[in-house]
């Protein structure tokens, strides 16, 4: 009987075999172990997923907001481009120090002050009177929520080996589609409902309801996670022992351990750039499909919200689906720049067809899809050649220069949209990024364990 390693070093495209025959102590041990993972996971990403749902959505809900708040405080579509991608900024200037703090303070700590400050900006953006208060706030939320991310990817490097990673990384992603696809129908719910109500616009009332939850769940944070799978009261200690054996065995040799290693590794600049024109699609695309979407004849807020909403639930089967293909296979590099690719070519239909409805929402559905899947199985990636301090910051120096993207990529488009009066230029600068990161991706050799 053939039977497959999970500790085997993981190849282009399959792990070692080899041809042994199962003993009944291997497949007790190997339940076993099923039996833990899936224990961990149930008590740990249920919570990380609806924290970063919220986090997603504080992020993006930006996009529906500003079908009417752009009239009510007088700002142009350039304008609200350099909004949308200022939060970035914020993010990056601060994301590195937080990750970094974040291994001498706990995930707990770290996770609950983070989720506090950026739930009460978020609520703040009701204030917003002008595009300085606009922009003032919307840099603030990136400050506040530098680090969540990364944050949360280098926790969960804690509680599972190398191997087991992309699948319950792309469940905690999957929050990013899942607040795209039900923040659309609810903000625009929202927004329509509540118009008026105690003096307050819509799109007022869509920020005070969608970014108080996030401090009470900052709290439930604090409350309920464990920074460590050590420190988790619901596991014994033979459960402990086994995933501190499993994390411990799965190391890479050959990986860097040290932040200052990190910050002189060309690789890790390479993945860095990759993500960089792999986040400028994606959030190049959530920030103006809404509006696309109006241009393309959808008139009804809600209608735009229902649309709005394809895109990302073909996304969560596509990051599914991919995850669990890269963790059988162990094969990370073209599991993540082969749908970078396709998502290109699919965002170069859309963009010749937007007077066609029908035929440019089907291509978006299908690049957003892709661009997706191959964000979750990217993030696999570091967890497997990085270790130690230099997971924690090389992590986020990644994500830092990768994050650069969704501040260059809203801005670029809303100048050119401005400027041409049309989305044909700004759909082809998304194509061209998502080819350039697919590219990137499978250009950048890596040891063969995060093959």
């Amino acid at each position: 009987m053939r039977a497959r390693f999970d500790d085997a070093p993981l190849g282009d495209d399959t792990r070692t075999e080899c041809t042994m025959a199962n003993t009944p102590s291997d497949t007790r041990r190997d339940s076993r172990r099923d039996a833990l993972y899936r224990k961990i996971g149930t008590r740990l990403l249920p919570l990380l997923l609806v924290c970063y749902v919220f986090a997603a959505l504080d992020r993006v809900n930006l996009s529906f907001a500003k079908l009417q708040m752009s009239e009510d405080i007088g700002i142009s579509e350039a304008a609200y481009g350099l909004g949308a991608g200022i939060f970035f900024l914020g993010y990056v200037l601060f994301e590195v120090p937080s990750n970094l703090m974040l291994t001498k303070i706990g995930t707990r700590k770290t996770i609950m002050r983070i989720m506090i400050l950026w739930g009460l900006t978020s609520a703040g953006m009701m204030f917003v009177q002008d595009m300085t208060s606009f922009l003032v706030l919307r840099f603030l939320l990136g400050v506040f929520e530098a680090g969540f991310a990364p944050g949360i990817i280098f926790f969960l490097s804690y509680w599972y080996p190398a191997v087991r990673l992309a699948a319950p990384t792309a469940l905690f992603m999957l929050a990013g589609p899942i607040s795209s696809m039900f923040g659309g129908v609810v903000s625009t719910w929202i927004m329509t409902a509540f118009d008026g109500a105690w003096g307050l616009a819509g799109w007022q009332w869509m920020f005070v309801l969608e970014g108080l939850p996030t401090v009470l769940l900052g709290f439930v944070v604090w409350r309920t996670l464990a920074d460590s799978p050590a420190q988790a009261r619901w596991l014994s200690d033979e459960e402990k022992a086994l995933v501190k054996q499993d994390v411990d065995a799965a190391r890479n040799p050959q990986g860097k351990h040290e932040f200052r290693q990190v910050l002189r590794d060309p690789r890790v600049y390479g993945l860095a750039v990759s993500y960089f024109f792999l986040i400028s699609g994606m959030y190049g695309a959530i920030f103006w499909l809404p509006t696309i979407l109006a241009d393309s004849g959808v008139e009804s807020i809600r209608a735009v919200g229902l649309y709005s909403a394809l895109p990302y639930a073909a996304s969560i089967v596509m990051m599914i689906v991919l995850s669990r293909r890269s963790d059988r296979r162990g094969e990370r590099r073209l599991h993540s720049a082969v749908p970078a690719i396709v998502g290109a070519v699919a965002m170069a239909i859309a963009a010749f067809t937007t007077d066609q409805l029908a035929i440019a929402l089907t291509a978006i559905v299908i690049s957003t899809a892709c661009s997706w899947g191959s964000y979750a199985v990217f993030w696999s990636i570091p967890s497997l050649y990085l270790s130690g301090t230099a997971a924690a910051g090389g992590i986020a120096l990644i994500n830092s220069i990768g994050l650069l993207g969704g501040f260059v990529s809203p801005s670029l488009l809303g100048f050119l949209r401005e400027a041409t009066g049309g989305d044909l230029a700004g759909l082809l600068v998304l194509v061209g990024m998502l080819l350039a990161s697919g590219i990137g991706i499978a250009a950048t050799r890596l040891p063969a364990r995060t093959r």
